[in-house]
């Protein structure tokens, strides 16, 4: 990793690049994500998850009542 972090634009199915980078940074953790392993983000938050259990940890903090 060069240690550039990307600006993505997040849509349903993929991602666009805004700015070039090797990774984003998560949401929820602050674990640096390689584009290339990225799986998991939300859209209308425009966030990126390091794994199910980052976004298991978002929907929970999001869905309190």
């Amino acid at each position: 990793m060069n240690k550039n972090k990307a600006k993505l634009k997040f849509h349903p199915n993929n991602f666009e690049i805004i700015e070039e980078g090797d990774h984003v940074i998560c949401a929820v953790s602050g674990k640096n994500i390689p584009i290339n392993q990225l799986t998991y983000w939300n859209v209308e938050l425009q966030e990126a998850y390091f794994s199910p259990k980052e976004v298991q940890q978002r929907y929970e903090e999001l869905n309190k009542k």
